[in-house]
Order: C-alpha cells, then sequence, then structure tokens
C-alpha cells in the first residue's frame, strides 16, 4: 500500500491550518478537514474557518459543507470522508488531514466502536433534564455510571454527555466498555505529525486568537445565531458563552473571559487525547514547514 494519509495533530490556536497548507503544497495533493466545529456554514468567526487567502489555493473538503440544522454524526462523517479518500487517493499518493476533533479524527483513521440500540424517549429526557438543570447534571450522572469514560470525554460538550447516558441507561453497561473493539483495516496508511509548544505560549496563542475574533465580529455573528442557540451545533465554545451574555446572564467582558478559559480548557483536553497517540511526529510549532516537509518525505521513502 502506497496512500499515505498525512494527519495534522495539535491544540488550538498552534498553527495547524498554515502547516497542513504548507504541506499540501509540497506534496501538490488537498487536505481533509475533522474539525467538526468547521463544517457548517453559518459558522465562521468562531470555529475560525480558514479563510480562501489562507487556504492558498488548495482543494479543502469538510469546510462549511452543511447547514447548522443538518444532523450530521460521526459515523455518518466517518463513511463520507473515507469514500471522498478513496477518490482522492486516485490522484494523489499523499491527502493531508488536518482538525481539532479528536473523535472525527479517530473515526476516519481506527474506525467506529458499534454500540447497542439504544432504547426510545431516553435521548428526549436526557435533554429535558440538561435544559433545566444544566450540565451538571448529566456531568454527575456519567461520572457515576462510567467513569473511565468521564475522565476522557469533552465534559463540557452536552452531546458527548448525551450521547454516552443514552449507551448506558439503554445497554445497562458503561459506554466505554463498547470502545476500542477490533476495527476493519483502512485503505491507508496514516503518518502523524505534530506540532506543540510551551503551555504559557499556547495560551497566550489562544487568548490572541480569542481578541482577535471579537474584532473580527463575533459578536455578531453570536446575534445572528441566537434564535438557533439550541442546535447541537452550537453547543461549542465561542457562542455558548455569548449566547449567556445576549440572555442578559453576563457582562460581554465576562463572556470573553469565559471563551478564552473555556478555549484553553479545551487545549488541554486536545493534548491529553494526543499524548495516547502513538508513532507521532513532533515539532516545535515554530520549525519552519518545509522542514517538517521534508522530514516526512523522507519517512515516506523509508516507509516504501
Amino acid at each position: 500500500m502506497s496512500n499515505h494519509l498525512i494527519t495534522v495533530i495539535g491544540p488550538t490556536a498552534i498553527g495547524k491550518t498554515a502547516l497542513a497548507v504548507s504541506l499540501a503544497k509540497y506534496f501538490e495533493t488537498e487536505v481533509v478537514s475533522s474539525d467538526s466545529r468547521q463544517f457548517y456554514k453559518e459558522m465562521t468567526i468562531g470555529t475560525a474557518v480558514p479563510s480562501q487567502e489562507e487556504r492558498k489555493g488548495i482543494p479543502h473538503h469538510f469546510i462549511q459543507h452543511i447547514s447548522i440544522a443538518t444532523s450530521y454524526s460521526v459515523g455518518r462523517y466517518e463513511q463520507d470522508a473515507l469514500i471522498l479518500l478513496s477518490q482522492l487517493f486516485e490522484k494523489y499518493p499523499q491527502v493531508i488531514l488536518v482538525g481539532g476533533s479528536g473523535l472525527y479524527m479517530s473515526a476516519l483513521l481506527e474506525g467506529l466502536d458499534i454500540f447497542p440500540e439504544t432504547k426510545p424517549g431516553i435521548r428526549e429526557e436526557l435533554n429535558k433534564a440538561f435544559k433545566e438543570e444544566g450540565i451538571t447534571v448529566l456531568q454527575t450522572q456519567l461520572q457515576r455510571l462510567d467513569p473511565k469514560y468521564y475522565e476522557a470525554v469533552d465534559q463540557h460538550n452536552p452531546h458527548r454527555l448525551i450521547r454516552a447516558l443514552e449507551v448506558c441507561l439503554s445497554s445497562g453497561k458503561p459506554y466505554s466498555s463498547f470502545l476500542d473493539q477490533p476495527k476493519p483495516p483502512r485503505p491507508f496508511i496514516p503518518v502523524l505529525v505534530g506540532l506543540s509548544t510551551e503551555r504559557e505560549m499556547l495560551y497566550a496563542r489562544i487568548n490572541e486568537r480569542v481578541d482577535q475574533m471579537m474584532n473580527r465580529g463575533l459578536l455578531k455573528e453570536a446575534e445572528l445565531l441566537f434564535p438557533y442557540r439550541d442546535y447541537n451545533a452550537l453547543q461549542t465554545v465561542g457562542y455558548q458563552e455569548l449566547f449567556t451574555y445576549l440572555e442578559g446572564n453576563c457582562s460581554l467582558d465576562e463572556a470573553v473571559s469565559e471563551i478564552k478559559k473555556n478555549t484553553r480548557r479545551f487545549a488541554k483536553r486536545q493534548l491529553t487525547w494526543y499524548r495516547k497517540m502513538e508513532n507521532v511526529l513532533w515539532f516545535d510549532s515554530k520549525t519552519p514547514h518545509e522542514e517538517i516537509a521534508r522530514a516526512l518525505e523522507s519517512k515516506l521513502a523509508r516507509d516504501e
């Protein structure tokens, strides 16, 4: 097999998009996104969707391709991305994968676990409890029913918590017991390249990015999306905090501060996820992209 999926990983705001574009130019190929926040047409500023200028003429796939009103699961993404990759690998020996959603990236690289049928009505009950009592009730219940998955999951993502609880309550077994089952082989060889930096530098970048988003009009974007704030797509950092402000429950400065704090927490969870990944070629985020590309080219040559 000579098809290689060069996968760029690293925490938010570290420069994955710029590296992915540089690698796509170097290897003369295209970019596939696994960032689930960037799938939606209506969400641009708050999800840091790369501009046409940032893409530098490189085709990007799974960027703003669906509406927030569309139900789009990780399973659907896995199927769609595999079909796309089969087409791209007919043209290119290498394709670039980039994104910050560990679950979606793992689904594509390794395959999804198979879960039992869920009982009708459970999801509705959980959604009702979330709306009436807040996310804490979901966190507490999942910590009790599946402490192992509770430690691994994004504890501030109600969609993920509800999905895990739905399986726990339907099957009577922990959600984590259905994970890590044998998966079918993939029609490509993953090659992982990661960007890292000192935590203080990363946090400074995150704070700067949030300020840039606000200057670019994130509040206006949130105002336009406010009527749809209950959609699953909008249960994410950057919008929820501003919705709280728009509801009159905090000041704008407090909302911006919360965005920065929650983005830093998100970055920490990403780093925890990436540390579990093996055979990653790690580079400092300041490393010249051409140096990284040459190192990857040498690795691919050795793998042949």
